[in-house]
């Protein structure tokens, strides 16, 4: 397709989630402790999308959901170094459901950061301000609308024709449901002549309360399963196999935003919802223009009062920055972009009782207590577990079992306990005691100075920890093994069947006993072996994350695969870390994004002979690829920048933004394998370190040229 003849593309304003106010500080936990708890939110999480975006059964409400995102990007932000394992900051929804052809986005549909509360969006508009280098005194006009709780939807005309339609999916791929979206009045199958040429239509698909009830009672009386909730219904019967069932249903469409366009007339956000509109788009008629922070949040304020007054459900307001040119230029981080945010609506608690505590034992060996609950509702949905972190939180609450507590919904199957009904205890209640043994297997329990979580020593001999540690690395962002699920590779590890992961590649050995188990027959064997095998050969990244190394996930995976290249190279590089080798661990730190605790994690990794001896093991039996940088004719592509002192076209933010976009590496140091510095006002230190090492040092006028202006 052409590009565009006005302004660059621009990415997409989908939805988006984050959490509540935690109950253990951010600033209390270790880096250990933080690092533990960012893997079980990103667990959690993905759980809650596949319910919610593949099986539209969602198992907790969008605050409750909304409440874990907060929460892992809060402890993200005071450690950005543990930046983990499957981060939800680091994705947008999930892969798409089966039953439907795939639909490669041509630009990817991304979500929203959150706000909860006005400081929340105050600083939104601070790092807006940052960014772009504006005075106090400049406005940052917004465009402010309803956040409506739907189904995302791009929606695709070639030569004004409606040509496709699909869902979010992963952000990247979604689900090609054209003949469906055909069926709804609100989405034309032509646009008018001053329509572009190609237009890409975003927005959310949606179903009013009243018929949502109507369709619940004509299911009820049908016999047939109801829905929990309008998004549900909505989602349910936009993905129904059959268009027939789909003509039936009462959906409508909001249209709010935009990816791929040949050609933008307009220079505003404002100006587009109007262009929209003119080419036969329904938009949401309660959206606002303003130009000042306060006239937000008043909005936001309004909005919340009016809310069970609206014929459908939202959760919360979006906020964008009206100028396109300045959304461009804020441009866009993993999963979302700069220039949006979405203003949410508070959770709710409940009251319940703490029937017993129970201890559970992650991949590293972490026992995290769980509280037992009498089943309670809170926004719709039934809880019966909360977590209780760790013992420091039990003791820091005094929960006990018998206690009255109240818990809060915070995205996660299992809430959070917020506090005690003192004046409910009952009477002769004991305090309870945490304890000082692996309840799997036995193993003394140790808590090292200085962590608030308390570890099996059992290693490899705990089950739960050898069972985890292969679910992990059998899982979506890994080794995407969907034919040997958790319960399979529990129930193998228990009959001997798998012990390491190499042990996974080595199944055809024992097809004939795979064969005989319940729920097994020669059939599914052989779809497991050719899964297995189509396996074998796995991008650097994804192998790396799926070793499972603390701290270590996906964002960073990717980070150590990018740097080193190779799998060889970077066994060395870590190899040399674990043994002391100052000039390694120098290149590690030095890598933006990785820091002193995440590379103590991987020397101790690679210290451990068993560790390197199943990588020895995995390299005879797998292919792991090179990471290859995306091709760009830009003269930084592939080459290390380091920024010192204070630019003046635009902030350093920015500055490191748009080098990454080029293909280049962004470094916080010098180091003899930094290709260029560039130096601002007030450069110090690091200039003079430059010259002594003969690193080329550029000006930020030098430095935009390079980059093309």
């Amino acid at each position: 397709m052409p590009p565009p003849t006005v302004c660059s593309n621009l990415p997409d304003t989908m939805t988006a989630k984050k959490p509540l106010a935690p109950l253990v500080t951010v600033e209390d936990l270790t880096p250990l402790e933080a690092a533990e708890e960012l893997k079980s939110l990103a667990k959690n999480i993905a759980t809650h999308d596949r319910a919610y975006y593949q099986e539209d059964a969602p198992l907790i409400s969008d605050a409750e959901y909304d409440a874990l995102h907060l929460r892992n990007a809060a402890i993200e932000a005071h450690f950005p170094e543990l930046i983990h394992a499957d981060s939800p900051s680091r994705r947008v929804g999930t892969a798409p459901a089966t039953g439907f052809t795939k639909v490669t986005h041509s630009q990817p549909m991304l979500s929203l950061d959150n706000a909860f509360d006005e400081a929340d969006v105050k600083a939104f508009t601070g790092r807006v301000r940052r960014f772009l280098g504006l005075d106090q005194t400049e406005m940052v006009a917004m465009v402010c609308e309803p956040k409506i709780d739907g189904l995302s939807i791009s929606l695709r005309y070639e030569g004004r024709t409606f040509v496709q339609g699909a869902t979010r999916g992963d952000g990247e791929t979604g689900e090609n449901v054209t003949t469906n979206l055909r069926t709804i009045a609100d989405i034309p199958n032509r646009l008018p002549e001053d329509a572009p040429e190609v237009l890409e239509t975003r927005g959310e698909i949606y179903m009013r309360r009243d018929e949502f009830q109507d369709l619940n009672a004509s299911q009820e009386k049908a016999g047939v399963k109801t829905f929990a909730n309008p998004r549900n219904a909505a989602a349910g019967s936009l993905r129904q196999l059959d268009s027939s069932i789909t003509a039936t249903r009462p959906l409508h469409f909001f249209a709010y935003g935009w990816g791929e366009v040949s050609c933008i007339s307009s220079d505003t956000q404002w100006d587009m919802l109007s262009q929209l509109r003119s080419w036969g788009f329904v938009t949401n008629p309660l959206a606002v223009f303003h130009e000042r922070e306060v006239d937000c949040i008043a909005f936001y304020r309004d909005t919340v009062e009016r809310r069970s007054e609206l014929p459908y459900d939202i959760d919360g307001v979006v906020y964008k920055v009206n100028r396109l040119d300045w959304q461009e230029r804020l441009g866009q981080v993993s999963r979302a972009p700069r220039w949006a945010i979405a203003h949410k609506f508070p959770a709710e608690q409940a009251l319940t009782v703490v029937q017993t505590i129970e201890v559970q034992v992650g991949r590293t060996g972490a026992l995290t207590p769980v509280a037992r609950l009498e089943p309670v509702t809170v926004g719709g949905v039934v809880v019966s577990n909360a977590t209780l972190h760790n013992e420091d939180e039990i003791v820091r609450k005094d929960v006990r079992a018998g206690d009255t507590v109240v818990i809060q919904r915070a995205g996660d199957v299992i809430p959070q306990v917020v506090s005690v009904v003192p004046e409910k205890r009952p009477t002769g209640s004991e305090p309870y005691v945490f304890p000082d043994h692996c309840p799997e297997c036995g193993s003394l329990a140790v808590r090292e100075e200085g962590e608030a979580v308390r570890r099996c020593s059992g290693g490899l001999i705990c089950p739960a920890q050898a069972v985890e540690r292969l679910k992990h690395f059998v899982s979506r962002n890994a080794f995407d093994l969907e034919g040997l699920g958790a319960k399979h590779i529990a129930a193998f590890w228990i009959d001997g069947l798998l012990s390491s992961p190499v042990d996974i590649f080595r199944l055809e050995n024992k097809a004939d006993k795979i064969a005989e188990r319940e729920g097994w027959g020669t059939q599914s064997v052989e779809n497991l072996l050719a899964t297995v095998e189509t396996r074998r050969t796995i991008p650097l990244e994804r192998f790396i994350y799926a070793l499972g190394i603390r701290q270590v996930g996906q964002a960073t995976s990717r980070l150590l695969a990018k740097e080193y290249g190779s799998l060889t190279t970077w066994r060395t590089a870590m190899t040399a870390v674990s043994e002391g080798n100052e000039e390694a661990r120098a290149d590690l730190v030095n890598i933006d994004g990785i820091g002193s605790s995440m590379a103590e994690d991987l020397a101790i990794f690679f210290a451990e002979p068993h560790n390197t001896q199943v990588l020895d093991t995995l390299e005879n039996e797998l292919s792991v690829e090179n990471f290859t940088t995306p091709e760009s004719d830009s003269p930084i592509s592939g080459k290390t920048v380091v920024f010192t002192g204070t630019l003046e076209a635009m902030s350093r933010g920015e500055a490191k933004a748009r080098a990454e976009a080029l293909g280049a590496k962004v470094a916080g140091a010098i180091s003899k394998k930094t290709n260029y510095v560039v130096v601002g006002a007030t450069a110090g230190s690091k200039a003079k370190k430059a010259e002594e090492l003969g690193v080329p040092v550029l000006t930020e006028v030098e430095w935009i040229e390079m980059c093309g202006g």
